[in-house]
């Protein structure tokens, strides 16, 4: 079901908020997966605020993005 989203590059934005988030410009990646799993692993929290992932012409919001690294650190899903 998320297979075809987790493979796809990514660009994760961070940020205390939105607008602050693609003011600093986001970071790419060559998976969703990997955005998801440094956003969760890696950034500092107060940073998830902002949070957003685009993969093609989707975006995904913070709590989207939590339950995504959720269901991959369970097994879920697959990439």
């Amino acid at each position: 079901m998320y297979s075809h989203i987790l493979n796809a590059p990514g660009e994760l934005f961070l940020g205390s908020d939105r607008q602050t988030a693609l003011a600093q410009g986001g970071r790419h990646f060559r998976s969703a997966a990997k955005a998801i799993a440094f956003a969760m692993e890696h950034a500092a929290p107060v940073s998830l605020r902002g949070a957003m992932l685009r993969v093609g012409d989707q975006t995904f919001e913070r709590k989207q993005i939590i339950h995504l690294h959720e269901a991959l650190v369970d097994g879920a899903i697959g990439h």
